[in-house]
């Protein structure tokens, strides 16, 4: 019984999380760049084209696998849709020096940005991690997940692709 109601409050706080944040615009906050330099989230742009945001940290492997799935498809997904993918490090301070190296080694193609105060990810109300958001052309949040699983990336190509053609995309 005490399983079953910590699994229904899960779900009742993902689903009101879900509401608050479909739809809506992303929050102003400022992060890093790997190079250091300060960048405010409202500036993320991609010129009308779909936009991915996967919070991660370099402790979280599913989070690992997930972007290691999303750089392997990353250069079709461009061609196909113009996709803009941007992984935001939640690690701390102390090993946020870790991720530009860690990056470069795995040779991920697409942006990263540290969010070591995790004050983004507070306020896009992110409880756990992977946690991945799709922006449509015009920054409005259209669909998000959580966890990762083999197969996650096909269904969220089938999302971005459907936001590239204009389509209206369905809840999950």
């Amino acid at each position: 019984m005490k399983t079953f109601l910590v699994v229904l409050f899960g779900l009742i706080l993902s689903i009101s999380v879900y509401s608050q944040t479909q739809g809506s615009k992303l929050p102003s906050v400022n992060v890093k760049t790997l190079d250091g330099t300060t960048f405010n989230t409202q500036k993320i742009d991609n010129d009308g084209k779909p936009i991915v945001i996967a919070f991660w940290a370099l402790w979280c492997k599913p989070c690992k696998k997930e972007l290691d799935a999303y750089n392997e498809l990353y250069e079709d997904w461009q061609e196909e849709t113009g996709v803009k993918i941007i992984a935001v490090s939640i690690d701390d301070a102390r090993s946020s020096s870790k991720v530009k190296p860690f990056v470069n080694g795995k040779g991920w193609e697409f942006d990263v940005l540290l969010d070591p105060n995790q004050e983004f990810k507070r306020a896009m109300s992110v409880n756990m991690i992977p946690h991945t958001f799709v922006l449509d052309g015009k920054g409005n949040i259209v669909y998000q997940h959580t966890s990762y699983y083999e197969g996650v990336e096909d269904e969220l190509f089938d999302v971005i692709d459907k936001i590239a053609k204009g389509e209206k995309v369905s809840e999950k």
